[in-house]
This record gives C-alpha cells, sequence and structure tokens, in this order.
C-alpha cells in the first residue's frame, strides 16, 4: 500500500507553510507521510495476527516501511518486505492471502514432489495431533526436525547429497537412545494408491516402539486448495485512520519545521 500526500486539513497551518522554504515545507510533509506509514503498518501487523492461524515473526516482521519518503518522493510504501537469507519471501507467502488463489508450494513440497513422494495436485499438512517434537507451534514442522524428515527420505538434491541418510544412520535412528525413542518412517498413499498401506490416509507417517506398535502421522497430503482474500489494504487503511492521521501529523511536522 502507499501512502501519498493529501492536502487536506492543513488550514490552521496554511501561515507557517508561507514561512518555510520549498526544502523545507517537503521535508516536514515527507515526515508527516512516514509517519502516517508506519500507523498504516501497526494496523497491518495487527490484522495479520488476527485473520491468520499463528503467524511467524518472520511474517509479521516483514511489514516494513520501504521505500520511505523522501522531499524529492512524496510517497511511502507499506509492504511485507524479503530481507535476504534463506528464509522464503513473505510476499509469495502472503500473495494469496491477500488476493486469493493458490498458495505457492514450500521448498519441502518441491523436494518431496521432486523425489516422487508427494503426488501432483497435493500438498502437506501438519496433523491436528502434531507428531510429538515436530512442530513449532505454530503449524510448521521444526527446522531440525524437517531436515531429518527429508535427509531420511533422501529428499536432497545433487548439491546437499550429503545431507542425504545413510543406512547405518537410518538404523541408529530406528535404535533410539535413552532420551529418546527410536523410529523409522514411511510413506502411505491411502486409498490414492492401495497396497499395504492403503487403510492409512495419504502421508508421512512414523512408526515406534516394540514391532512398531505406535504408528502416528507426521505430515498429511492434502489437496491443494484456494484461499479466498483475507488481507484488506482498504479496511487496514480505514481502521488505522490513515487520512486523519496523516493530516495530524502533517500539521505537527510543519509547526516542528516553523520551531513553533
Amino acid at each position: 500500500m502507499q501512502i501519498g500526500m493529501e492536502f487536506k486539513g492543513l488550514e490552521k497551518v496554511q501561515g507557517l507553510m508561507q514561512r518555510l522554504s520549498n526544502g523545507q515545507l517537503r521535508g516536514a510533509l515527507a515526515k508527516a507521510i512516514d509517519d502516517a506509514a508506519f500507523q498504516v503498518q501497526r494496523g497491518m501487523k495487527a490484522e495479520m495476527a488476527r485473520v491468520f492461524d499463528r503467524p511467524t515473526a518472520y511474517v509479521l516482521n516483514s511489514v516494513q516501511v520501504n521505500p520511505r519518503a523522501t522531499p524529492e518522493r512524496l510517497t511511502a510504501t507499506v509492504w511485507p518486505t524479503y530481507m535476504g537469507g534463506k528464509g522464503i519471501d513473505p510476499q509469495q507467502i502472503l500473495r494469496a492471502q491477500g488476493y486469493g488463489g493458490r498458495r505457492r508450494d514450500k521448498r519441502s513440497e518441491v523436494a518431496l514432489r521432486r523425489i516422487g513422494v508427494l503426488p501432483n495436485g497435493y500438498q502437506t499438512a501438519i496433523p491436528a495431533t502434531p507428531y510429538p517434537g515436530s512442530d513449532d507451534g505454530r503449524g510448521n514442522l521444526r527446522g531440525p526436525f524437517l531436515v531429518q524428515l527429508l535427509s531420511y527420505l533422501q529428499a536432497f538434491g545433487e548439491q546437499g547429497y550429503r545431507a542425504n541418510m545413510t543406512a547405518k544412520r537410518k538404523k541408529a535412528l530406528q535404535r533410539g537412545t535413552a532420551k529418546q525413542a527410536g523410529r523409522r518412517y514411511f510413506v502411505a498413499y491411502g486409498k490414492l494408491r492401495g497396497g499395504r498401506t492403503g487403510h492409512f490416509a495419504p502421508g508421512i507417517w512414523a512408526a515406534s516402539g516394540t514391532d512398531d506398535v505406535d504408528v502416528r502421522p507426521v505430515l498429511l497430503f492434502v489437496r491443494i486448495g484456494t484461499y479466498q482474500p483475507r488481507l484488506d489494504m482498504e479496511r487496514i487503511s480505514a481502521q488505522a485512520l490513515a487520512g486523519e492521521y496523516l493530516a495530524r501529523r502533517m500539521r505537527y511536522r510543519i509547526r516542528q519545521a516553523a520551531g513553533v
């Protein structure tokens, strides 16, 4: 969303505006626009926390005022911004939420689909009761757990093939330790393909305990869904009273520049 200059509500400071140079006035207006942009930023974060299911700090903190207003460019933009690193671009994450449509595949889904584990037309979802120690409390698998799962299934590509789990490491994982029960992972396709695992829901499962008596789902394969738009920037702007707030901050910044 862009915040721009609107000449409204400045009647009380018309005299002060005439005392300022063009550079001083535009500098004051740029600061006021940024003030309003930060107000919208707070409103957008609050709305995301309200409409999303346990959004991560990464997604919430991605909402930035960037670029900010300058005396030469009297507009500021508020929108999720990719800050670099290994994380997914938050604009990709939120595009379906703001505009509706299909969620993009996660990197783990791309990897599982590449090796033939994840069927076409499906994505992954954590079960209603997550596998013990697997989730981060926000509807995602913990990083170390996901790496172990992908490694077990040999899902790393050529550049990361050394991260794929060896047969020896798989046996050690199945034996377990004094602090952690052993387990093995297996893929089931349920009614999609039948076979020995035809009675399981499609997904990746873990079996542990003596003779694999404890069997629980880790990731389920679900049909790719279509999101309805949940982020309404016009509503966010209205709730933040962006227009009124901008006029108020413009009057303040003009008085500040004039030394009043």
